[in-house]
């Protein structure tokens, strides 16, 4: 395996684990103020099927991307009225949610576009193109010209770091943004004290109900990143179940990370690197033995339970996680 093999490889790894990371970073906000948040599938799903929709019926993917969070922040308050206003079972609310994405998006999806459930391709303004960064093309031409050992390193520049979508770099950037909310302000520091004690927050005068459902209505935001960038920067366009998991996957990463920005971020890297690997060969050759692609693809998922058995260290979770808050008369 060559040196630009791997990068192609890494490259890849970032693209998957983009929609992980939005999906891990919006239950890392609902998880922290208490809301466990099994829906992330199902928000994903309906963000992803509304910005292809959208941006198909006007050829923008802006307006795309607006109604896939607008969607994703609509079944995030759904989610909420369940949990917090209503004060239901969270686990339950995630779940029907899930079923009731899967269900929609096909139904609206064959009724707008009969195509089996599928929205029309994108191309052109109607998905998002990938951002060349200054000098990368001509890294790039030089490399194919020069084929120098020393040129293969600028394949990490013009390979790896540029060519991607805006949403991309977003995903990257919204890391830091997390850590800085949730660590170094007082919104974020009222968030995470809801999520181990409410009462105390609510002693202390703060509405926990307004906290929890700012988490909410964050997680809805970037779980409507994430459904988006499926559709629109990772794929042209929307088909039946296009999250495959993803939103399960996100979950089993945050509780790999511990509920850390930072950490989630490497999780989602780890997730995406094996799904690039897995398209990437057929069979991997180890010498001694030959794993078969089929065991490769189904990695991320056998690491999934894996994490959530508890194998990997023990993960504490919100102490209030999962339940509903009322208020002492």
């Amino acid at each position: 395996m060559d040196f630009l093999t791997v990068i192609q490889i890494l490259d890849s790894t970032v693209r998957l684990a983009i929609p992980l990371l939005f999906a891990c970073l919006a239950g890392l906000f609902s998880e922290r103020a208490g809301i466990v948040d099994i829906g992330l599938e199902g928000k994903m799903l309906v963000a992803a099927f509304f910005s292809a929709a959208v941006a198909a019926l006007t050829g923008s993917v802006w307006l795309g991307l607006l109604a896939g969070i607008a969607a994703a922040l609509i079944f995030a308050l759904i989610h909420g009225l369940a949990s917090i206003t209503f004060r239901g079972d969270q686990l339950i609310s995630g779940v029907a949610i899930n079923f009731l994405a899967s269900g929609m998006t096909v139904l609206i999806a064959q009724d707008w576009f009969s195509q089996g459930g599928r929205t029309p391709s994108l191309s052109g303004t109607g998905r998002f193109n990938s951002i060349d960064l200054p000098g990368a093309n001509a890294l790039e031409a030089a490399h194919a010209a020069a084929e120098s050992p020393g040129m293969g390193l600028s394949a990490i520049y013009w390979e790896l770091l540029s060519g991607h979508t805006i949403l991309v770099y977003v995903g990257f950037l919204a890391v830091p943004i997390t850590w800085w909310v949730l660590f170094r302000t007082r919104f974020g520091l009222r968030l995470r004290a809801v999520g181990e004690n409410p009462g105390a927050v609510d002693t202390a005068g703060v509405s926990v109900v307004r906290l929890r459902y700012a988490a909410v209505l964050i997680c809805g935001l970037l779980s409507g990143l994430a459904g988006a960038y499926l559709a629109t920067g990772l794929a042209a366009g929307f088909t039946r179940d296009m999250t495959a998991g993803r939103g399960y996957i996100a979950l089993a990463a945050l509780i790999f990370a511990k509920w850390r920005p930072v950490y989630a971020l490497g999780a989602c890297l780890l997730f995406g690197f094996l799904q690039a690997v897995s398209n990437r060969f057929n069979v991997i050759d180890l010498g001694l033995i030959e794993i078969p692609n089929a065991f490769v693809l189904a990695l991320p998922y056998i690491l999934t339970v894996v994490i959530l058995a508890g194998f990997v260290g023990k993960a504490i979770p919100p102490r209030a996680g999962g339940q509903p808050y009322v208020k002492e008369r």
